[in-house]
């Protein structure tokens, strides 16, 4: 298995010598960026995979390079937040962000919640491996695993990397109620213990994609009180 890339993304200097040091202990390769600017510079030649972004940034904060990264590049994000940024932490759910951690953040929370984004690139593979089939279908929707795309009747859908993933999870275990707790489980694989709400993001953005009246959905359908559903 080859050496993951982590571009870590802090101005502080203390927190930035500090995460560099204990993730490079751990096996990754570290770059790291001072400022939003020099974060998408090296988004771009680097090639991370996977970025650890704090929210307040010299030049363009987390949440404007979170935006510009997303519209070029699939690469999971990570985000730093201050304790009482609840909206920014719904803003870079919003903007593509993949999940958060809010200062200050135990080590090994922090390496749980990159484990897991980093283990979600393979999911597809995993899934039909586990499953045993390369496409699922429901009417109009379709999903090839192997491919890692998806139709709506004839129009190709621009899903995100975990949008598949949810989507595929869901089409799988179709008729059955899924609890956000399942979902994120089986979708982002945390073994930390984190907000649901990244699970209730991820859903309304494929209703957006799929269902005929989001404000209605008849496919992904809410379980009151539990979580989701996938229906025919």
């Amino acid at each position: 298995m080859s050496e993951k890339t982590i571009l870590v993304v802090e101005d502080e200097e203390n927190l930035l010598e500090t995460l560099r040091y204990k993730l490079t202990r751990e096996g990754y390769q570290v770059i790291a960026a001072r400022d939003g600017e020099q974060a998408i510079e090296l988004a771009r030649s680097g090639k991370p995979d996977l970025i650890l972004l704090d929210l307040m940034l010299p030049k363009l904060d987390g949440i404007e390079v979170c935006r510009i990264v997303r519209k070029h590049m699939s690469i999971p994000i990570l985000m730093l937040t201050a304790k009482g940024e609840e909206m920014d932490k719904v803003v870079g759910l919003e903007v593509g962000a993949d999940d958060y951690v809010t200062k200050p953040f135990s080590m090994r929370e922090l390496l749980a919640r990159i484990r897991a984004l980093l283990r979600r690139s393979n999911l597809p593979e995993k899934a039909v491996e586990a499953g045993g089939k390369e496409a699922l279908t429901a009417g109009e929707l379709k999903v090839d695993l192997t491919g890692h795309r998806a139709w709506l009747g004839d129009k190709p859908l621009e899903l995100k990397p975990k949008e598949f993933a949810l989507l595929a999870f869901l089409m799988r275990h179709r008729g059955r109620a899924l609890s956000r707790e399942q979902l994120l489980d089986n979708v982002w694989g945390y073994e930390a213990v984190v907000d649901t709400r990244t699970v209730d993001v991820h859903i309304r953005w494929l209703r957006e994609k799929i269902e005929p009246d989001p404000a209605h959905p008849q496919r992904i359908v809410t379980v009151r009180g539990m979580g989701y559903r996938f229906e025919e």
